[in-house]
């Protein structure tokens, strides 16, 4: 203590001048004083007071031990390079000459030690004071401080360290300490954080020191400085310690006692850091500043691994719950006014990405019914800051899907509260939370026009006593909006009401709801609801504005576009005035003829919109680039919110856009169409989703990869969603074989996370056959997936095998609901089809060891194996458990119906292949399979009936939206059906042999062949009626039973053989039946059926026939029961006889050497007849029938040529009466047919020529005629023609009766008694057929309407001979009027 002056009196001299040392001095005291403990206290008080304000411990060691003693210097004992120390002291050492030290001064030990300590820990702080870290030591200073904490854990070790003095001490240096000396005292245990904030006199001040240290922590955290780590521990440690302390259970700040300074302190800390953050936030803090960096880092503690493990104890929920009020409740500068004004700029993706972090972190800690019911007690309880408030909000629903319920029911309680309570901040706080939450788009939540359903044009409903004060309301705010000069009658249908900008201009504003309305249209195909409502409760508006916007002149499009449709329809619904729609027709008319001017109409289509197109790139590149970071994963919603607002503005929508509510979605398979811009933006989305998922397989599975594909598809969904699915279609539908595998997988993916939102999405409707009924949208992806040829084929299985395989790793932990949700029945069933037909292996049963894994990893791979995925998937155990469910069970009829799609000639099998591949599905697999199963019990007969009924809906499907509309009728529309018919063929001729032999094959005694009952059960099943789609319907389906009759065996018509005790089989009866209620109606023409369906009866007769025991007699027996139950046969025969005989000739001659049958020879000798008849040589008398002879005469007649006809026809004068009464009404029926079939081989003119020949001649010989247009089921002439003519024809009689009036050469038929009755009976039923519109069987061919208008130029054709007639009936039904109506195809 050299330094130090000291009065004499003190230090004093002893004997002989020497000068005595501290410790004589002491001892002389304590000689001449009495022991006294309290002045024994007194002095070692003063004797600490006197260490401590000693700066050079150092010296006073020396001074001390005296000249003898080597010099002690403790900063070499904590110099780690120096050997000295080591070889020539220890702490034991040291230690030692502490104690001997205290007890010559009678002080304790520990607080000279705690001082030397102290001293040594500031000379370390300052050497580290000068470096660029003012916080962090340097690694030397480290070195040292380590040294000294050793020797300072010894003494603590022998209880030769007092914490308080030593805490004391520190506090005493306190702008050099630095903030790491003071962890590593705490984490080495020489003294607690804790203890030494308690030592401090002032909390104020500690907690000042703290958080400015805590700020250059986190600034050197985030500078990335070589000790890193080491700062990371020690910001982890004290927030730790700060939570634990500062938000422990039962902790009080506000009880009356002494509170404990830490949790004080702590809580200031953590309150000042905050502040801190949120005051930088509100002051615009640049990007990488210095603040910037310390703000990022501190939000960074909320993190689960900062709080390490306080994180299981509740202080970190009550630290979080009271950062989450901090923020809400700092700094309330603005209103709930200013809030209206300024919330659009608060939205998630607007907001301060750091501000939006911490609202993250919080999440985790805190359930979303814990955030909201947190932000109502805020609100109701304390002034708060409305953009953080809002903020807030919108990171809710982005964050949480539950969100939406959750702050629609509080909203709802506000609104509760304010309507029964008259409490307006209620109102204003729902509005402003309503509003907020909608900013986010339709995935989020409802758009505000949903919820608010405009207040003003729609009040909600309110106790009586608070509705004078709603009236009140309502007219304030109208006089208001005058005073703006902003009407209600002005304002736009789909007003932007969270709009902050400048009022739009009515007629701004009704091109805007124009443009809306007509996209609404197109969604929908209807008149939206909001136009309708405006045109009866907004009239001036709509009539003022929207009209004039609506019809603005312009050149109309050679194809109707969306305007001219929804146009057209306002007017059919008599919501356009005459007057307005004829000065716009007129308008348009005349901008065709000066395109220049029109132009000056027509609004220019705003200019491409490549600026937000490229935020929308940039926004998708920055997610894509958070795929394989996993410490990004926090961001991934606050990336996908961007996404959404910045789409929005890609596509012009707007936030609050009410046409995103769209019930079903048309789309055009055949032909999708889109926007250029809807198009590109479409395509990046669906781009980015594919990358996206590319890269986050390759550091994850699906099941660990996060929600981020669920958030991204539901940017999707709202007003972009009918672009998306367009887009799919194109290239699913279209494009499909081309795609690459990831596009495969990622479209795959987004198949099924579609599937997952399926009852939030609206259906889909696909076609112009579909209005009615629409698919949900994973049924859309089975229909755009089609097997037909290789490439098809191939598509599909990858797409099936990606979409199911990701769906089971994806959702493997979750309930098999969520499979079925996520994929349809249609894929699944699609996928077993397509590994059953591909790969032969697969179609062996399955054992337990053939279960495989299945890994989602290779799929991602550029040269995935596609064959070892699918067979992977097929081999599943989760997959084969699946199939087990009853809906997804691949049945006989889903594997017609796939099978029949098949395009041979582009097929993956070759024809040995697929035939191999029929015989094992069809036998082997789906027969003996249980019907519960999807397969057919062993029975044949079912698996024939389901196929027939296959081939029969596969060809109504042939020309459905997925066929071109002018498309042959071949069979079943495509080739691929011939295979199925063999099989088919196949199939019966084994039935054929399984019959027991006494049976007739193929039906029992009391029924027929079973496919006369499928023919039956789905005919009854059709619309019966006489227009023209019930017509065309039972006709088509009437070709297609005769095309599978035609291929079948010849037997399937009447049995394989004839017994005597039933010579009429079951299956002539159900053939006779079919000809005459169906085939004589659909299926004939000019009173014959076809010569095919003809042939094929006859063939299978005479085989029949041949097998009986007198087969002559047989044939004879039924061709004469023919007659009367079934006479149109008979009449076809004639017709193709030239082409029948032959073939019946042969087949006859080849078993039997008699002659034909007498009833074939019949039709032999009346074809004869026939040819004599015409040839220029006498005639040979007609034979019986006369009918058949009349029928065979008519055919013949048809074939000559027109001149020649007048001059044969007058042989008949010579025939019987019944030959000519017959032959007349074959003549009209022939008559009737050239007008009916464009085709028809005899001219109208050559028919009515003929039909005035034939009725001459009766006029000659007093025939009675009239009969034949009075024709009854109950007579014999009505039983017999009325089967050979189609209904058809004899509902048309009237039609010919007055085309024959001007023929009449007398009044001798006219003054017959029966003549007046019958002509009035014809002229009411024609009348009936015009006037009821029952008119389209009839309609002249192409170029002859002309003919018939020179024949019929006066009204029904009467000429001036008829006067007597004209007198007693005069019609005014124009016969060109009756013809000019469309016909039906016959």
């Amino acid at each position: 203590m050299a330094g130090l002056q000291v009065p004499n009196s003190a230090s004093g001299q002893g004997p002989g001048g020497r000068r005595r040392s501290w410790a004589e001095l002491l001892a002389g005291r304590l000689k001449r004083q009495k022991c006294n403990p309290e002045r024994a206290q007194k002095l070692k008080d003063s004797a600490v007071r006197l260490l401590r304000s000693h700066q050079d411990l150092t010296a006073l060691l020396l001074e001390v031990e005296g000249p003898p003693c080597k010099k002690l210097s403790l900063s070499k004992l904590i110099d780690c390079d120096s050997s000295e120390i080591y070889a020539n002291h220890s702490s034991s050492f040291i230690g030692s000459t502490l104690q001997d030290q205290a007890s010559r001064l009678g002080v304790p030990v520990g607080v000279l030690s705690a001082g030397m300590v102290a001293s040594s820990v500031g000379q370390v702080c300052t050497a580290a004071a000068e470096t660029s870290h003012p916080v962090l030591l340097t690694v030397e200073q480290r070195k040292k401080l380590s040294s000294l904490l050793e020797f300072a854990q010894y003494l603590l070790a022998h209880s030769m360290f007092s914490r308080l003095s030593f805490c004391q001490e520190l506090w005493k240096i306190q702008n050099s300490l630095l903030l790491e000396v003071v962890w590593h005292l705490h984490v080495q245990g020489i003294v607690s954080l804790e203890e030494l904030l308690e030592s401090h006199p002032d909390m104020h001040a500690v907690g000042a020191w703290l958080f400015r240290n805590l700020c250059c922590l986190c600034e050197q955290i985030e500078a990335s400085c070589q000790h890193a780590d080491v700062a990371r521990a020690m910001l982890s440690d004290f927030v730790q310690m700060f939570v634990l302390r500062g938000f422990q259970k039962n902790s009080d700040l506000r009880r009356t006692v002494e509170p404990e300074k830490m949790p004080q302190v702590a809580v200031d800390v953590l309150q000042r850091m905050l502040i801190f953050a949120l005051d930088a936030l509100a002051a615009g803090v640049q990007e990488e500043s210095s603040t910037h960096k310390t703000v990022r880092c501190w939000f960074g503690v909320f993190s689960g691994h900062m709080l390490g493990s306080v994180i299981s104890t509740d202080s970190p929920k009550r630290f979080f719950s009271h950062t989450l009020t901090q923020i809400l409740t700092h700094s309330p500068l603005l209103k709930a006014s200013d809030a209206v004004q300024m919330q659009r700029e608060w939205s998630f993706a607007r907001t301060h990405p750091l501000l939006t972090a911490l609202y993250r972190r919080l999440f985790v800690m805190l359930s979303p019914e814990e955030l909201v019911g947190h932000l109502q007690e805020v609100l109701e309880t304390q002034e708060v800051h409305w953009q953080r408030v809002l903020s807030l909000v919108s990171a809710l629903v982005v964050c949480f899907p539950e969100a939406q319920q959750l702050l629609g029911d509080w909203v709802a309680r506000l609104m509760a509260q304010a309507f029964e309570s008259c409490q307006l901040d209620s109102m204003v706080t729902a509005f402003l939370v309503v509003r907020q939450a909608a900013l986010e788009g339709p995935s989020a939540f409802q758009s505000y026009a949903d919820w608010f359903k405009v207040h003003i044009l729609h009040p909600p409903l309110v106790p009586s006593k608070y509705r004078s004060l709603l009236t009140d309301y309502i007219s304030l705010a109208k006089t208001r909006l005058a005073d703006l000069k902003v009407s209600i009658e002005s304002m736009g249908l789909y007003e932007d009401l969270s709009s902050a900008g400048d009022i739009t201009e009515p007629h701004s504003q009704a091109l805007q709801d124009v443009e809306k309305a007509i996209m609404v249209f197109e969604h929908t195909g209807k008149i939206p609801v909001t136009v309708m409502e405006a045109s009866i409760f907004r009239r001036p508006y709509y009539v003022s504005h929207f009209l004039p916007a609506l019809l603005t002149p312009r050149v109309l499009p050679k194809v109707p576009d969306s305007r001219v449709a929804f146009i057209e329809s306002l007017k059919r619904a008599d919501k356009i005035p005459p007057s307005l729609y004829s000065t716009y027709c007129q308008a348009c008319s005349a901008a065709e003829e000066k395109p220049g001017d029109a132009a000056l109409g027509v609004r220019a289509e705003p200019s491409s919109a490549e600026e937000p197109l490229e935020q929308l790139t940039a926004a998708l590149v920055e997610l894509r680039s958070s795929m394989t970071d996993p410490s990004q994963s926090d961001v991934i919603s606050a990336q996908v919110a961007v996404i959404s607002e910045r789409l929005r503005a890609a596509l012009g929508h707007n936030e609050d856009d009410s046409s995103a509510e769209i019930s079903k979605i048309q789309l055009s398979i055949n032909a999708p169409r889109l926007e250029p811009r809807e198009y590109t933006a479409v395509d990046l989305l669906l781009t980015s989703f594919c990358q996206n998922l590319m890269a986050a397989s390759s550091v994850a599975p699906p099941e660990r990869q996060g929600p981020w594909a669920t958030l991204f598809m539901r940017t999707m969904c709202g007003c972009v969603l009918p672009a998306v699915l367009t887009r799919l279609c194109q290239l699913l539908h279209h494009q499909g074989p081309s795609l690459s595998a990831p596009h495969v997988l990622g479209l795959a993916a987004l198949a099924v996370h579609l599937g997952e939102s399926r009852s939030a999405l609206p259906e889909v409707d696909v076609g112009p056959s579909a209005t009615d009924a629409g698919l949900p949208v994973p049924a859309l992806f089975d229909s755009l997936l089609t097997c037909r040829t290789r490439d098809s084929l191939l598509f599909c299985l990858k797409f099936c095998t990606a979409a199911i395989s990701y769906s089971l790793c994806k959702f493997s932990s979750q309930s098999r609901d969520i499979l079925h949700s996520c994929l349809s029945p249609g894929l699944i069933k699609k996928f077993q089809f397509l590994v059953f037909r591909l790969f032969s292996e697969a179609r062996q049963p399955l054992s337990q060891e053939d279960a495989a894994s299945l890994s989602w990893r290779p799929l991602y791979l550029p040269s995935a194996d596609w064959q070892r995925a699918a067979l992977s998937l097929w081999t599943h155990r989760t997959f084969r458990e699946l199939l087990k469910e009853e809906d997804v069970h691949l049945t006989y009829q889903d594997w017609l119906h796939l099978e029949l799609e098949i395009q041979p000639e582009a097929d993956a099998l070759s024809d040995t292949e697929r035939q191999d591949f029929h015989q094992w599905a069809i036998y082997e697999h789906f027969l003996p399979k249980s019907s519960a199963s999807g397969g057919c019990d062993g029975d044949l007969e079912a698996a024939c009936t389901v196929l027939v009924n296959a081939l029969m809906d596969f060809h109504h499907s042939s020309r459905s939206y997925d066929h071109s509309e002018n498309s042959n009728l071949v069979f079943g529309g495509r080739t691929g059906n011939e295979d199925i018919i063999s099989r088919l063929q196949e199939m019966v001729a084994d039935l054929e042999l399984q019959q027991d032999p006494s049976v007739p094959l193929g039906h029992t005694p009391s029924q027929g062949h079973f496919l006369f009952g499928i023919f039956c059960r789905r005919l009854q099943a059709l619309t019966s009626g006489w227009n023209v789609a019930a017509r065309l319907q039972r006709q088509r389906e009437l070709l297609m039973y005769k095309r599978i009759l035609l291929r079948l065996p010849s037997s399937v018509l009447c049995g394989s053989s004839f017994q005597a005790e039933q010579p009429i089989t079951a299956r002539c009866e159900q053939f006779f039946h079919l000809v005459n209620s169906e085939m004589r109606n659909f299926c004939s023409h000019g009173g014959a059926l076809t010569q095919d369906i003809t042939a094929h009866f006859f063939r299978g007769l005479l085989n029949a026939c041949l097998r009986s025991r007198d087969p002559s007699l047989t044939v004879d027996f039924i061709l004469a029961k023919c007659q009367t139950k079934c006479p149109l046969i008979l009449t076809s025969a004639l017709l193709w006889w030239p082409s029948l005989e032959p073939v019946l000739l042969c087949q006859w001659r080849r078993h039997c050497q008699s002659p034909l049958p007498r009833e074939l020879q019949k039709l032999q000798e009346g074809r004869q007849f026939a040819s004599d008849f015409l040839s220029p040589d006498a005639a040979s008398p007609a034979p019986n029938p006369a009918w058949l002879s009349a029928a065979a005469l008519h055919f013949a007649i048809q074939q000559v040529r027109e001149e020649n006809i007048r001059k044969q026809l007058t042989k008949l004068d010579c025939e019987r009466e019944e030959l000519l009464v017959f032959l007349f009404f074959f003549s009209l029926m022939g008559l009737l047919s050239s007008h009916l079939t464009s085709n028809s081989a005899t001219d109208p003119s050559k028919a009515l020529d003929v039909c005035a020949a034939v009725l001459e001649c009766l006029e000659k010989r007093k025939i009675s005629w009239l009969a034949l247009f009075q024709l009854t089921e109950s007579d014999r002439l009505g039983r017999l023609l009325l089967r050979v003519a189609p209904d058809q024809h004899t509902r048309l009689l009237p039609f010919t009766f007055y085309s024959l009036l001007s023929c009449f050469h007398d009044d001798a038929a006219i003054r017959e008694e029966a003549f007046l009755h019958v002509a009035v009976d014809m002229y009411l039923r024609l009348v009936q057929l015009f006037v009821a519109g029952d008119t389209s069987t009839v309609s002249p061919p192409a170029g002859r309407s002309l003919e018939l208008q020179g024949q019929a130029g006066q009204p029904c054709g009467i000429d001036n001979k008829s006067s007597s007639f004209s007198a007693a009936v005069n019609t005014s039904v124009p016969e060109k009027e009756l013809l000019t109506h469309s016909r039906a195809a016959g």
